[in-house]
């Protein structure tokens, strides 16, 4: 297994397989459909602001992605969040998501990131996982559809 820092443009077709198959395991809304703005991420990555890191395996087949968006606080102007927009790894590999999620960590760290928020959803909630990792449970969220 290697992971690694990549680019949106270098796995972004590659990427979209992986992504249905991360929409139909976990999307509570099945009619909005999986429609990525890969115009967003690009220029949200050439602001610096973006992180995708990679998990492959051994020959080199894209098996999860983990993407974060780096920002300052805004209520606390020194701490710099690192705010994970999707994780995934495919069914097949799943005994690797905590190594991951502590590989993506220390890259974080590496880049200034002070904290790391990790959302889940309720029905498909990896809590335990990351509590076992060092993370705490700080806020839930709630949606309501208008």
């Amino acid at each position: 297994m290697k992971f690694q820092q990549e680019s949106i443009a270098e796995c972004f077709d590659e990427a979209m397989p992986l992504m249905e198959e991360h929409w139909e395991e976990i999307a509570h809304y099945k009619d909005v459909p999986l429609e990525p703005d890969y115009e967003f991420y690009l220029a949200a990555e050439t602001a610096a602001l973006l992180r995708v890191y990679t998990a492959r395996n051994d020959e080199g087949k894209l098996i999860g992605y983990a993407v974060y968006f780096i920002r300052r606080a805004p209520h606390y102007k020194s701490v710099v969040y690192g705010v994970q927009d999707v994780l995934f790894i495919s069914k097949g590999h799943r005994g690797t998501g905590g190594r991951f999620i502590l590989w993506c960590d220390e890259q974080l760290k590496l880049d200034g990131v002070n904290f790391v928020f990790h959302h889940i959803k309720a029905k498909h909630n990896f809590g335990k996982l990351l509590e076992r990792l060092g993370y705490n449970l700080i806020d839930l969220i709630y949606s309501r559809r208008l």
